[in-house]
């Protein structure tokens, strides 16, 4: 073995050796203490839809309908906002602030509150230009559905971390 091949397998190995000693692992599919959840909300909710597209492959059955479920997540704000952050000498814009508000609730198969209503506060700067508008828009549309990811993200890791009450859901 060559003397740069050597020392880019010690390099490998020492990567490989701090990632695992740190406690680094790759997320792997949400494993809720639930056997079934209905997923309610709003038609138009894309983090719901997300929501229901991460749960299919586990353990945990999203069902069509509530009385089934041991437990619902109710979706009940999904809202996207843009706002002007800055605006150049000559008044046109520089640059947006992007907002997504997600506003939910879990709550058990007799109605018990298992989370009560909680909100996801997003936001993202989008550098804005002129010039290349057809880009930007496509930027935007990345960064909100950046923002949905992690918003399904934090509802989910919330939904693991919370241990339901067993004698209720039986």
């Amino acid at each position: 073995m060559s003397s740069s091949n050597y020392l880019r397998f010690i390099a490998a190995v020492s990567t490989f050796l701090c990632l695992t000693g740190c406690g680094f692992q790759l997320r792997g599919s949400y494993e809720l203490p639930y056997q079934g959840v209905f997923v309610s909300a709003p038609s138009a909710s894309s983090v719901a839809s997300n929501i229901r597209r991460e749960l299919t492959g586990g353990t945990t059955r999203v069902l069509p309908s509530a009385k089934e479920a041991d437990a619902q997540l109710n979706i009940l704000e999904e809202r996207r906002d843009r706002l002007i952050l800055s605006l150049s000498g000559a008044g046109r814009v520089r640059e947006y602030e992007l907002k997504m508000v997600v506003r939910y609730q879990l709550v058990d198969g007799n109605g018990a509150t298992i989370i009560p209503v909680s909100e996801i506060r997003l936001s993202r700067i989008l550098a804005y230009d002129d010039s290349k508008i057809i880009a930007k828009q496509q930027e935007e549309a990345m960064l909100y559905a950046d923002m949905e990811k992690d918003a399904v993200g934090q509802i989910l890791r919330r939904m693991v971390a919370v241990k339901p009450n067993r004698a209720r859901i039986s």
